[in-house]
């Protein structure tokens, strides 16, 4: 029969080596847990400074640049929405955020793209970005990847690399100057921005 500490000492090797199994995967996996990640980042953040916003934009452009993506200016995503090319459905705006955060408030018009559910999502939205001239992907903006990760898997589906922009300010900047769709999409629930 065993003794209570040789049971003790094999469960604490098994915890660890579990520990470390899952440690090991996690850093492995394309969809792993990131610690450095703000998984909440709608939480209030520290003043803003010019000086910050263009670090960040900086920071921004240079991870989209490793894998191949352009970052998009607000001056540009603007632009791109007032364009006719965008009410005749050649410019497209997808959403990578959940159910919960898109009818909270998104880009008139725009498509949702969960990125942690594609399939879901992409049949209806794929044959609308195959069409389209340009692929403008969104999330919150600032330290938010999922639309980075979104325009990747809609790469790998087959839109062409220069279609696709990613919106670095996301729904929090266009929030601030421009209007936005609340509801399922089309919903006609659309709010201006406040002055």
């Amino acid at each position: 029969m065993r003794s209570i500490k040789a049971v003790f000492l094999e469960a604490i090797l098994l915890a660890l080596a579990g520990v470390l199994f899952a440690l090991a995967a996690n850093a492995l996996s394309p969809r792993g847990l990131r610690i450095a990640r703000d998984y909440f980042p709608g939480a209030p953040a520290a003043p803003v400074s010019t000086a910050n916003v263009a670090t960040a934009t900086d920071s921004i452009a240079a991870r989209l640049q490793q894998h191949g993506l352009k970052l998009a200016t607000s001056n540009e995503v603007a632009q791109l929405f007032r364009d006719p090319a965008y009410e005749q459905g050649l410019i497209v705006f997808v959403d990578a955020r959940n159910d919960h955060a898109y009818e909270s408030g998104h880009v008139p018009g725009a498509w949702q793209l969960d990125r942690y559910r594609p399939e879901n999502y992409l049949p209806a939205v794929l044959p609308h970005c195959l069409t389209a001239q340009k692929v403008v992907v969104y999330c919150n903006g600032g330290s938010c990847e999922d639309s980075e990760f979104a325009a990747i898997m809609l790469r790998e589906a087959g839109i062409p690399n220069d279609n696709i922009l990613v919106y670095g300010g996301g729904i929090s900047e266009w929030t601030n100057a421009m209007p936005f769709e609340v509801g399922a999409r089309t919903s006609g629930q659309i709010i201006q921005p406040k002055p």
